[in-house]
């Protein structure tokens, strides 16, 4: 049975065709990009970390956007995902390295890479329906403290001594696989195709992927309905405690995976780094890039990490211009930069870069502004 042209027009309008092939050209601008760029380039470091980040601020929007939920917990779900993947993946040689302190450990088998980081997001899934069984009966900031509580209790689980057989206590997790491990090596060990930042942007497009379906289909506009008014969407009968624990778990499963992508940027794990000042960096992500929008995390999710990790870096070093010194450039005073310009954009931008518009609704924009010309001159 073959599609009319027609049926495929009605799917896919001009925006959305638009939009999938502009998203595949920056795929394979990537792909070239790693090919022809040293590896070493800071430009792989925020293309990874805002793939990564992109994927959980889209996670956490699915949440707090979509669904009405005002959490916090978005960092101790990454912690469980970050936690999980390195325990199953590092390899059984090198566990008397890692676990020096505890006998090499309990865990004395090596997954691979790929089913670690989806048992990654079901381990964070768990927590989340286990967490959200008191905790979604909350609302507002109620709930926001609750989970933000939550994340500081499982970050000090984490670390405790007991458990150092499992999570190594407070030592970090190390050795296990990266993304660099995805680069495809000769005989004598030499790179012949660089991957280790076109697969971040697979897993983290993949994973957006689903959300988007998730978002169009029955499920995303209960969700939706839940966010408008709870009253209503009740009458209509939708089952609020049910989508709410179902929109938390959702959202949990892919913070997991992106704690995981985490690790592997990272190179290791250590509870300590997953502090509730993650959370804040993902929300403001969020509010910056729109609250409702998926492409406006993602935008903001690299703009974000190119302007804290690159473009800023200057501002940290003293600068000379001939026997002069530039005034207050020390370190720091990039974060002091940084945070006027989040200030400038959240005062001008209030519904953030994208409000809740998406990609092909830009192009969608500009059809209709074409068409009115066209009406208009003739």
């Amino acid at each position: 049975m073959t599609m009319k042209p027609s049926a495929i027009r009605k799917g896919l309008d001009r925006g959305a065709v638009i939009s999938i092939i502009l998203i595949a050209l920056i795929y394979a601008a990537v792909f070239v990009l790693e090919q022809i760029i040293p590896p070493t380039s800071m430009l792989f470091t925020v293309l990874k970390k805002g793939a990564t980040y992109a994927l959980v601020a889209v996670s956490m929007n699915l949440l707090n956007g979509f669904t009405g939920l005002f959490s916090l917990g978005q960092a101790g779900f990454m912690l469980v995902g970050a936690y999980t993947y390195g325990i199953l993946t590092i390899p059984v040689a090198q566990r008397a390295a890692v676990y020096q302190y505890y006998d090499g450990g309990l865990v004395q088998f090596a997954m691979p890479i790929i089913p670690a980081i989806i048992l990654a997001g079901f381990a964070a899934a768990l927590f989340a329906f286990l967490i959200g069984l008191p905790v979604l009966r909350l609302k507002s900031d109620y709930l926001a403290i609750a989970t933000l509580g939550f994340a500081e209790i499982i970050r000090s689980i984490f670390q405790w001594d007991k458990l150092g057989v499992i999570t190594n206590g407070s030592n970090m997790l190390r050795l296990f696989p990266t993304f660099n491990d995805f680069n495809i090596r000769n005989a004598d060990g030499e790179v012949v195709l660089y991957l280790s930042t076109l697969v971040p942007f697979l897993i983290a497009g993949v994973c957006i992927g689903l959300i988007v379906a998730l978002i169009h289909s029955s499920y995303g506009r209960a969700f939706m309905s839940i966010r408008d008014d709870e009253v209503a969407a009740e009458a209509m009968g939708v089952n609020l405690a049910r989508h709410k624990q179902y929109a938390f778990c959702i959202s949990s499963f892919f913070a997991g995976i992106g704690g995981a992508m985490l690790a592997m940027y990272s190179n290791s794990v250590q509870a300590k780094s997953f502090t509730s000042a993650m959370t804040y960096e993902i929300l403001l992500i969020v509010v910056i890039g729109g609250i409702g929008s998926v492409t406006g995390s993602c935008l903001s999710s690299f703009l974000f990490v190119a302007c804290s990790e690159w473009w800023l870096r200057f501002l940290d070093q003293k600068q000379m211009i001939g026997d002069w010194e530039v005034p207050l450039l020390r370190n720091g005073f990039r974060l002091v930069v940084f945070s006027i310009i989040i200030m400038v954009v959240v005062l001008f931008f209030r519904q953030g870069i994208m409000g809740t518009r998406e990609l092909p609704d830009l192009f969608r924009k500009r059809q209709r502004h074409a068409r009115r010309k066209e009406e208009m001159a003739k």
